[in-house]
């Protein structure tokens, strides 16, 4: 798990990195999401960098799509593009939007933005695969202010009935919306045991940036769920690997500085020396 470990600080520096050089970006729910895909692209998933279109490989759907810095700086330590192409997010000709958009970004399995949509995205494409009798999952990440969406929950309710087992569903539980935190805006309540009534397998991940919490998780996920599908809820920190902004309703979309990029990457290189 320390080479995980080690993936997650490097995908947090590219990703502060690059939305300090266009200056402005999801900053705060683009880090809370870190650690979750540095355990699916560190071994987790079924996938080829070289082939990143191969038929039955494993998928994932960022249904925050706002989150894509994340993403991006993912796919490109993985070898999916250049690591240069990191510095053109959302810039003019990009093709890397401030959105995960599957016809510009290689590796980006599903466009996503209007939240609630990748969620309905998820379970057409784990019912497609299992049509064509591929082995494989539909990883789904959900944002929690997200799933105030109704969408969320017709494609909970179509998943729980079709029986997808072939979907890992994570929840992105930072707490922390646009607007204000989620518990002031719209109580979500027992998250697990909601999707637990529409026929899924549920987990709580006390510490939801622990890869090893996460990795456990999956694990007994694809164990243990039988015919269901599953959802996995992360408690997880807005900002986190920055300190300065863990926990911020303003990390949400806010200006970074040079000095800023600066202040965190010294950060991360203490928690990456701590790793060695």
């Amino acid at each position: 798990m320390n080479e995980v470990k080690k993936f997650a600080v490097d995908i947090r520096k590219e990703t502060i990195k690059c939305i300090g050089n266009l200056g402005v970006g999801h900053i705060g729910g683009a880090l809370s999401i870190v650690d979750v895909l540095a355990v699916l692209y560190g071994g987790e998933m079924n996938i080829d960098p070289k082939n990143p279109k191969k038929d039955d490989r494993d998928m994932l759907i960022v249904s925050k799509g706002h989150a894509g810095p994340a993403v991006y700086a993912t796919l490109a330590l993985k070898g999916y593009f250049p690591m240069e192409m990191l510095d053109t997010l959302n810039k003019p000709g990009t093709k890397l939007p401030s959105h995960c958009d599957m016809n510009r970004t290689p590796g980006i399995d599903m466009t996503t933005g209007s939240l609630g949509q990748g969620a309905s995205s998820a379970m057409g494409i784990a019912c497609a695969n299992r049509l064509k009798g591929y082995q494989n999952y539909t990883y789904l990440i959900l944002g929690d202010g997200e799933i105030e969406e109704g969408q969320v929950w017709e494609a909970a309710m179509f998943a729980g009935a079709k029986k997808l087992s072939n979907v890992i569903a994570f929840v992105d539980y930072n707490k922390c919306q646009i607007d204000n935190y989620v518990q002031e805006l719209c109580s979500l309540g027992d998250v697990a045991a909601k999707f637990e009534s529409f026929g899924w397998f549920a987990q709580n991940v006390e510490d939801g940036n622990d890869v090893e919490q996460i990795s456990a998780a999956i694990a007994k996920a694809k164990a243990e769920a039988g015919d269901r599908p599953s959802v996995i809820v992360l408690n997880t920190v807005k900002g986190k690997g920055y300190s300065k902004i863990e926990g911020s309703l303003g990390s949400h979309n806010m200006p970074v500085t040079a000095e800023m990029v600066e202040e965190a990457l010294a950060e991360l290189d203490k928690a990456a020396a701590a790793l060695a």
